[in-house]
């Protein structure tokens, strides 16, 4: 009979996690593993599948490690995920394959996220099999940005005998993996070995090199690139634009994170890369980002953390688990409160954020209950530092530097769904660059998508769309 109980996975103490930024999860031992996997129930029909973005072969995988086949079985998982150590960690699953569990319907799935991150993990303490590289088809594709759909779509493509050359801007590769997802939630030890995964397969890798600027697409085209794929996420930060957001001590998230994910600047000055240290720190968000960087400024020594919704707790977007792990270490929440005013002292720095209650009305195209603002019940948040973690949208220098690739008004690429196609003919694009920020295995699954339909456009000999 299977284990009713879901295994739990320890984690460090919250009294002492506030202080490193050391993983809060720890990982399964190898008789956690075991017990956790015998819960799968080996579907003839595996629902769970359904719910995974690059078509893991879960049951396949969970059975090759309860026969203790940890090779076997992380090779299972690379048959079509290229990054499983990251996506055992970052994954949703929650929302995804464990959604589709069978389990799930009268309790707790299968923890697949869990079982994944345990065989990615045993892989590398245990040494990696060998990887063969594919022979060579005498085709060359350029990937921009080295984020999880770049590496995914170089990967894909690698395994089939392309010449893949990603072309990234910053001066490490990794993308949001490296510069956005904190160390304690996603070590950048872990990132790396999942680049050099890549790069083993013989997927070459530029960095400090940004498309629009530095190289043109058409420069890709007339180097002897045959097809392009763009992965280049979405950086560039929203703002409230509402007053005092020039102050200093207000930040995006997206630097806020760079600036301590990137370039270490918790450990100032070891490293050259410095950051305020706020006492009173006030995150404006509740998605996954604004967790990260709420718990970033707890751990550089924040007496008082504060996310500020104008939501309620139930229409955050955030990961339950992610907010659960921020609740535990001391963050406050402020529910159905809304910014109106950034306020400061008279040398230019944050003071307070003044605010506005909320009240929640029909819900809007996004599913979620709209807020609207009570009239007078505004009130003052002392505050030294201001994080505004309100989503991001994709950098539309592309657009403005390619002759034939349309964007949408608010910057993502146009491109069809299901292949990556975008409006210039040899473009193909997936990831945030398409559909804004969102999640690592929705990239992912993108960058397959594109990958796969690249090498039947080429093998077909095609020259446009």
């Amino acid at each position: 009979m299977p284990i009713k109980e879901r295994t739990e996975m320890p984690v460090q103490d919250p009294k002492e996690r506030i202080k490193n930024f050391s993983q809060v999860a720890l990982g399964y031992t190898e008789e956690m593993a075991l017990n956790e996997a015998s819960r799968c129930l080996q579907c003839k029909n595996p629902t769970c599948m359904t719910g995974c973005p690059v078509a893991v072969k879960i049951p396949e995988f969970i059975k090759l490690l309860k026969e203790k086949k940890y090779q076997e079985a992380i090779d299972k998982i690379k048959e079509t995920n290229n990054l499983p150590a990251i996506c055992g960690r970052v994954c949703p699953q929650e929302h995804q394959c464990e959604a589709k569990c069978v389990l799930a319907r009268r309790g707790q799935p299968v923890a697949i996220g869990r079982l994944e991150r345990f065989v990615a993990d045993w892989e590398h303490s245990h040494g990696k099999s060998e990887v063969r590289k594919a022979e060579p088809n005498g085709h060359r594709v350029a990937v921009v940005g080295s984020g999880p759909a770049g590496l995914t779509c170089a990967a894909d493509l690698a395994r089939l005998g392309y010449q893949v050359t990603i072309f990234e801007s910053l001066h490490a590769p990794g993308g949001v993996l490296i510069y956005g997802i904190p160390e304690f939630r996603l070590p950048k030890d872990v990132v790396r070995r999942e680049v050099e995964y890549v790069k083993s397969l013989g997927v070459k890798i530029e960095t400090s090199v940004v498309i629009g600027r530095t190289l043109t697409i058409d420069d890709l085209f007339h180097d002897g690139y045959e097809a392009v794929f763009v992965g280049s996420g979405a950086g560039l930060p929203m703002f409230m634009h509402i007053p005092g957001e020039n102050l200093n001590g207000v930040y995006s998230a997206n630097e806020f994170l760079t600036r301590i994910n990137l370039m270490k600047a918790y450990e100032f000055p070891e490293f050259d890369t410095p950051i305020k240290r706020g006492k009173r720190v006030a995150v404006v968000g509740a998605g996954n980002v604004a967790m990260d960087a709420v718990r970033c400024a707890l751990r550089l020594g924040a007496e008082k953390a504060m996310i500020l919704y104008r939501r309620g707790r139930e229409e955050m977007p955030a990961r339950a688990e992610e907010v659960l792990n921020a609740e535990e270490e001391g963050v406050e929440f402020h529910f159905l409160t809304n910014p109106v005013r950034i306020l400061g002292d008279d040398k230019g720095w944050v003071t307070g954020v003044e605010c506005i209650k909320m009240q929640l009305g029909e819900p809007d195209k996004s599913g979620r209950r709209r807020p609207i603002p009570i009239p007078g019940s505004e009130f003052v948040i002392e505050a030294d530092t201001v994080i505004m973690a309100l989503g991001t949208s994709p950098n539309p220098i592309l657009a403005q530097t390619t002759e034939g690739l349309k964007a949408h008004p608010w910057g993502g690429l146009i491109a069809d769904e299901k292949t990556g196609r975008t409006t210039r003919p040899r473009v193909w694009a997936g990831g945030d660059a398409v559909t804004g920020s969102a999640t690592v295995i929705l990239a992912m699954g993108a960058g397959k998508q594109a990958a796969k339909d690249i090498h039947e456009y080429i093998s077909s000999g095609a020259q446009g769309w």
